[in-house]
């Protein structure tokens, strides 16, 4: 018999993923049936968006994974009913598509390239850019997205250094962890990459505080999660002029309501949470990858420590 793989995720992504998922289970050998509505009694696997209609997880009592299609969980890890493993999507497209965005907005203010191409004032001020090598860059948070990240700047000669909540090692890379580590990390980043996840452990992991301790002059990019940061004290970090820049792509609240102040802030690029999007086509292949697991017996990727939260 075919395996049951029910997609709970919106509607408007259906047309999308069932292409790419039929492709995918084909190319993993797997005689597996996708469909929108199925039996919860019948259902094997549950490929899964946290903003489906499905929160209770009780009567799926043969599923053997969910898996999700966002690498972000903290809206569904918490879900008492949800005692099925859970796995998380790390996603190569994914990975490759926050590296671009990163690497291009770490180059766009290593470059001083706002102030290069935004004064069409006539004024001519050469202002000479260091070296890549004489930039420090930290990435907070290494995982599979932070260490790309990480990896590509390092290519492109930048000195970097990553800082995760428990040990890492990474060739080429200083690689720092604890609240001591990150607070020396913090007194050399000329350019802050925030790739944590998002955990009560996580939250205003930048406050007043620890923004305080970065080097005057500093850039801040966030393409992780909106509650790293506390607003409030990247405002006023801002107005005082000890950060000259903060691009945000993510926020406490999305979208980000019109009448928040980091719209009209002369310091701060809004963009609308696109560094990184699940990829239809890579996401099928890890979806089908897991599922194979799943039937040979071999442990799951990716999955999701329910303490840690991710």
């Amino acid at each position: 018999m075919p395996l049951n793989v029910l997609f709970a995720a919106t509607e408007d992504r259906w047309s999308t993923y069932e292409p790419t998922l039929l492709a995918a289970f084909r190319d993993a050998g797997l005689d597996a049936r996708l469909a929108l509505d199925i039996p919860p009694q019948d259902v094997d696997y549950i490929v899964y968006a946290p903003n489906s209609e499905l929160q209770d997880f009780t009567p799926y009592t043969r599923t053997k994974a969910v898996l999700n299609l966002w690498a972000g969980v903290e809206a569904i890890v918490g879900n008492k009913t949800l005692t099925q493993p859970l796995a998380r999507m790390v996603d190569p497209g994914m990975t490759r598509s926050m590296t671009e965005w990163v690497t291009g907005h770490v180059l766009r203010h290593h470059l001083g390239m706002d102030r290069h191409i935004l004064d069409q004032s006539g004024a001519w001020e050469p202002v000479v850019p260091p070296l890549a090598e004489e930039r420090r860059v930290c990435i907070l948070g290494l995982g599979a997205l932070g260490t790309s990240v990480a990896r590509t700047l390092v290519s492109l000669g930048f000195d970097v250094s990553g800082w995760s909540r428990s040990p890492k090692s990474i060739p080429g890379i200083d690689t720092f962890h604890g609240d001591t580590g990150l607070d020396a990390e913090l007194c050399r980043a000329e350019i802050l990459v925030l790739l944590l996840p998002d955990t009560p452990a996580t939250e205003n992991t930048l406050d007043a505080r620890r923004l305080s301790l970065m080097p005057k002059g500093a850039f801040i990019i966030n393409p992780g999660r909106g509650p790293l940061i506390d607003d409030d004290a990247l405002i006023g970090a801002l107005d005082n002029g000890s950060i000259a820049h903060a691009t945000l792509d993510v926020f406490r609240v999305e979208p980000l309501p019109v009448e928040h102040p980091f719209w009209a802030h002369p310091r701060i690029t809004v963009t609308p949470h696109i560094a990184a999007e699940t990829r239809a086509r890579t996401a099928s292949e890890v979806i089908a990858e897991n599922i194979r697991r799943g039937e040979a017996g071999e442990p799951f990727v990716n999955l999701v420590d329910r303490e840690r939260g991710y």
